[in-house]
């Protein structure tokens, strides 16, 4: 089994609502997230030779999916009221609501989709809050 890794990291804000803690204030983390894919071949066409994929193709497909949440509020859906996120928002702040509650866990699996819709065979999805602490998602 062949693995390719990369990993791009973004910076955004978010809270856990009805979590009894200080997580459950508005808070930032410098995000890093982990790609995995796997292939039990290399290819064969002259430009892929001997590679799974295209590393700048993966690389550039996963700061595609980061970028989306760079230097945003990440909230769920109905956590906040309409006229607070219409106010936020009339203020010029810049907020991704999301189906699911926006965990590290949650994250992993969602870029674990996203990475598998664009075509890749995605081994895991590892997403940091900090340094010392990471979700993983797998199949």
């Amino acid at each position: 089994m062949y693995i390719l890794k990369t990993e791009q990291s973004f910076d955004a804000a978010h809270f856990l609502a009805g979590y009894e803690g200080k997580c459950s204030n508005i808070h930032g983390h410098r995000w890093r997230v982990v790609i995995e894919v796997k292939s039990l071949t290399l290819q064969d066409s002259k430009q892929l030779n001997g590679m799974v994929v295209d590393f700048n193709q993966l690389k550039k497909d996963l700061k595609e999916e980061v970028d989306y949440f760079e230097h945003m509020l990440i909230i769920e859906k109905n956590t906040l009221k309409t006229e607070t996120v219409k106010a936020l928002k009339g203020e010029g702040f810049k907020i991704v609501v999301l189906d699911f509650r926006p965990t590290a866990e949650n994250l992993a699996k969602y870029f674990f989709n996203r990475m598998k819709i664009k075509g890749y065979k995605v081994k895991s999805a590892v997403v940091y809050e900090t340094p010392n602490n990471c979700a993983a998602y797998e199949e």
